[in-house]
């Protein structure tokens, strides 16, 4: 069965990935409170003004989050330490990303999809 909620999504992840992601989500909200929970290609999402703009997933071997790929490339130095590709950061449950990162990163993508 596919999730229909992000809650649905996370209920059957490990404790260390559902407590990541959840920290993940709650971040951001926090930088986008406008941006409505929703689920696309079976993973949590959100979107902003009714189209997709970030997301976030659980891997094999920790989690994923999907900003585009502009955030990344502004942001590349920042992300030195982690796995990035095609507007993916991959980082482990037990090393997760600084809550000012991905503020930062949420905000680039904002700029960038009101932008464009």
């Amino acid at each position: 069965m596919t999730a229909q909620t992000i809650d649905e999504y996370l209920a059957p992840v490990p404790d260390d990935q559902r407590h990541a992601l959840g920290r993940l989500r709650e971040l951001i909200r926090a930088a986008a409170p406008e941006a409505i929970e929703t689920i696309s290609y079976g993973r949590p999402a959100f979107q902003l003004d009714g189209r997709y703009f970030v997301g976030f997933g659980v891997t094999r071997n920790g989690c994923s989050f999907f900003t585009g790929r502009a955030p990344l490339d502004a942001h590349a130095a920042a992300l030195a330490g982690y796995r990035t590709w095609k507007g993916t950061i991959n980082f482990r449950s037990d090393q997760p990303l600084p809550a000012d990162l991905v503020t930062t990163l949420v905000h680039a993508r904002v700029a960038e999809f009101r932008a464009g």
